[in-house]
């Protein structure tokens, strides 16, 4: 969409890793150097850990494109949310053998035939595991006993765990120790820092043919660093955004603030709204209002009280007025009730013969 509006081969902050735009900074260059020492040593495991979105699998990506396909037989697993056989299974599958309705036994058979012929062929099997946060112990300790694959000479299987730091609990955890042994290097990636990340937005906007249009003020990249922290990712989905919006708005320049407009409108989506038929605050019973008005709400408040207990009282001296008047009816009713009761049977009583 904004591509053709900047002048720009391609989209250049896809959040799809892609080793066409890999950038060497000085911690990926670290990582990627560990990952090739542990090539050259052709044996035990590569641990590399880092932070959600600093570019891990990038890495890989980046690795392979690398890697000599006459020398080495990589596979790459990505889908970790599994048992310690399926995840045996998913290293069959990833080899490219056949895997269904095998038994264990006959996994561990094939894999093991597969890994001598690669050996006899002059080559080397590599396998790499990302997202190893995700394994558990028992599946760790899996793919450890698939090292013990190996000639006299030589181990048949490679193998590099590539996960989020909460990975490097489960590889010091008391259980770990044989693994830990067989780990010849490990390092942790972390965030770029300010100029690498200055660096690392231009080297993405000119693998695309960006020619400075649109052009970014050091106060936009002090403020694309405050929000990405320097991590690749979160630095691909603010600028995707920022992109969109200068495409939108017809804009070739942009400063702090449009950066930091398009930060806010970012959290604002992310925001979690609030639940379902909860009222507000100030509608909750017995919430009195906390502003400037308050004190002439709790007086309203008090004089409401005030009529309503002098309505109550009014009422009160009503009712009792009504009750007197039915207890001098009822009196005056009793007492004409005794005098016929006492009048003789036959006689006649009279009106007048009450009056004295």
């Amino acid at each position: 969409m904004y591509e053709s509006f900047y002048g720009l081969s391609a989209k250049p902050f896809q959040l799809r890793p892609d080793p066409h735009f890999f950038f060497g900074s000085k911690g990926h260059k670290r990582a990627m150097a560990y990952l090739e020492y542990g090539l050259s040593q052709g044996e035990g495991f590569i641990v590399i850990t880092g932070e959600v979105g600093a570019g891990k699998t990038t890495l890989v990506r980046n690795l392979f494109n690398r890697l000599p396909s006459d020398q080495i037989v990589a596979a790459h697993i990505v889908n970790t949310h599994l048992d310690p056989d399926d995840t045996l299974r998913m290293v069959v599958s990833a080899f490219g053998l056949p895997y269904e309705g095998a038994s264990k036994t006959d996994l561990l058979t094939r894999l093991e035939k597969f890994l001598c012929d690669v050996d006899h062929q002059g080559k080397r099997a590599l396998l790499v595991i990302d997202e190893a946060q995700n394994l558990s112990a028992r599946t760790v300790e899996e793919l450890r006993m698939l090292s013990n694959f190996q000639t006299d000479d030589k181990s048949l299987l490679q193998t590099f765990l590539l996960g989020q730091p909460e990975f490097r609990a489960t590889l010091h955890s008391p259980g770990m120790q044989q693994l830990r042994q067989r780990v010849i290097a490990s390092y942790h990636l972390g965030p770029m820092d300010a100029q690498e990340t200055h660096a690392y937005v231009e080297h993405r906007l000119t693998t695309v043919g960006w020619k400075g249009d649109p052009a970014f003020d050091d106060g936009a990249h002090a403020a694309i660093y405050a929000y990405s922290g320097g991590i690749p990712r979160k630095v691909n989905t603010l600028m995707d955004r920022v992109l969109l919006m200068g495409f939108l708005e017809e804009m070739h320049a942009f400063g702090e603030q449009d950066i930091n407009t398009v930060v806010k409108d970012i959290s604002e989506e992310f925001q979690a709204p609030d639940p379902v038929g909860t009222p507000a605050p100030d509608t909750l019973p017995g919430h009195l209002p906390e502003d400037d008005g308050d004190a002439d709400y709790k007086t309203g408040l008090r004089t409401i009280d005030q009529r309503i207990g002098e309505r109550r009282a009014s009422s009160v001296e009503v009712l009792d007025e009504r009750m007197m008047r039915l207890e001098k009816s009822i009196v005056s009713v009793l007492s004409i009730l005794k005098k016929i009761v006492a009048t003789p049977q036959g006689a006649v009583t009279h009106p007048m013969d009450n009056q004295e």
